[in-house]
C-alpha cells in the first residue's frame, strides 16, 4: 500500500510540474511563410481577398469532394466561406482589409480560432511582390495545448507554403 501511495504522489508531482512548465510557455504561437510573385498587384490582391478565387490556388478549396459554400458577398467579392472536413464545420471569414494587408479568421468546431494575415509588399529591386502569410493561434492554458504549440509551425507551415506556391502559379499565369 505504501508503494501505491508513493506512485500516486510521484504521478501527481509530475502532473503539477508539467502544468507549471506549460504555464511559462507562450499562449500565442505564429508561423509565417512567404513567396515572391511577379504579377500585377491587383491580381494578387483579388486572388486573396475574394474567396471565390481561392479555388484556383488553395488546396482545400480545389480539393475534389469538398463542398465549399461561399456565403457573404460585399463589394462584389465573397468575404465568407464554409465547408466540412473530418466531420467538423469550418468557417473562413474576412475580418479586415487594409492597404496591402488582409486578415481572415478560421473557426473550426471545438478548436481554437486561427487568425490568418496576408501582407503584399512591393519589392522594387525584383520588380514583384512579396506575399507573406502569417497564422496566429491563441492557446488555452491546458498543458497539452501549450505543448502542442511547439509543433504548430510544422503542422500548419508546409500546407500554407504549398498554397502560396499555387497562388504564385495562378497569379503569374496570364
Amino acid at each position: 500500500m505504501a508503494q501505491f501511495k508513493g506512485f500516486i504522489f510521484v504521478i501527481l508531482g509530475l502532473a503539477l510540474l508539467v502544468t507549471a512548465v506549460s504555464l511559462l510557455m507562450p499562449s500565442k504561437v505564429m508561423t509565417a511563410q512567404t513567396v515572391m510573385i511577379n504579377a500585377p498587384k491587383e491580381k494578387i490582391e483579388s486572388a486573396i481577398t475574394d474567396l471565390s478565387n481561392w479555388k484556383y490556388w488553395h488546396p482545400v478549396f480545389s480539393e475534389p469532394g469538398t463542398q465549399v459554400s461561399l456565403d457573404q458577398v460585399a463589394d462584389g467579392k465573397v468575404k465568407s466561406a464554409s465547408w466540412y472536413s473530418d466531420g467538423k464545420k469550418n468557417i473562413l471569414q474576412s475580418t479586415a482589409i487594409d492597404t496591402g494587408q488582409f486578415a481572415f479568421t478560421l473557426n473550426r468546431e471545438h478548436e481554437n480560432e486561427l487568425m490568418n494575415i496576408f501582407t503584399v509588399t512591393p519589392i522594387h529591386q525584383a520588380g514583384g511582390f512579396q506575399v507573406e502569410w502569417r497564422v496566429l493561434a491563441r492557446l488555452k492554458w491546458y498543458p497539452w495545448e501549450k505543448f502542442s504549440g511547439i509543433f504548430f509551425a510544422n503542422v500548419v507551415g508546409p500546407g500554407n507554403q504549398q498554397a502560396l506556391e499555387q497562388l504564385k502559379k495562378y497569379a503569374e499565369t496570364p
